[in-house]
């Protein structure tokens, strides 16, 4: 089993935080995820039904997934993780990840990143985002954010993009 992932205990901005996925989360990220268009890109579409949401819950669990939420009022927004971590190479991805449409185009996914990789770039140097090659907003998100595309490749059988943020790319971005 590969290692996790030094976990965040909470990270907060000004328009969301992050903190660790728990199973009393279920009913209010299920909620969230119910929205069949937030999935109408991604290569598992079916996220939005009871048995989709049910598979992927588990295993973001199991990864320790974070949720996203509303600040001011606790709402859920969605959800981000860490996952595939490679210690000796000091190498990370953050994927997983959806927001609810309301917070589509507007400072959520950009600050959400911002956060995660101020926290990931404590213990990497090479942040990786793997997006799917037909998720077109991933990935115009990706490089609005300054991540490159490295490689093309596959991941679970599917072609996807990986694109990297360095540590030294991202102190020079921010």
């Amino acid at each position: 089993m590969t290692a996790l992932f030094p976990q965040p205990g909470q990270l907060l901005g000004q328009h969301l935080g992050l903190r660790a996925l728990v199973p009393a989360d279920r009913p209010a990220l299920q909620a969230a995820a119910s929205d069949p268009l937030i999935w109408d890109q991604h290569p598992t579409t079916d996220r939005h039904t009871p048995a989709g949401f049910g598979t992927w819950f588990d295993k973001a669990l199991a990864e320790q997934a974070l949720i996203v939420e509303d600040p001011t009022n606790g709402k859920t927004l969605g959800t981000s993780r860490f996952y595939d971590w490679q210690e000796a190479t000091r190498e990370v991805a953050i994927g997983h990840t959806f927001l609810v449409r309301d917070c589509w185009g507007g400072p959520y996914n950009g600050e959400m990143k911002q956060l995660m990789l101020r926290h990931a770039f404590k213990h990497a140097d090479t942040v990786w985002f793997h997006v799917a090659v037909g998720n077109h907003r991933s990935r115009r998100a990706m490089e609005k954010l300054g991540a490159v595309l490295d490689h093309d490749g596959v991941l679970e059988g599917l072609p996807y993009h990986y694109m990297a943020m360095t540590a030294a790319r991202w102190a020079a971005l921010s």
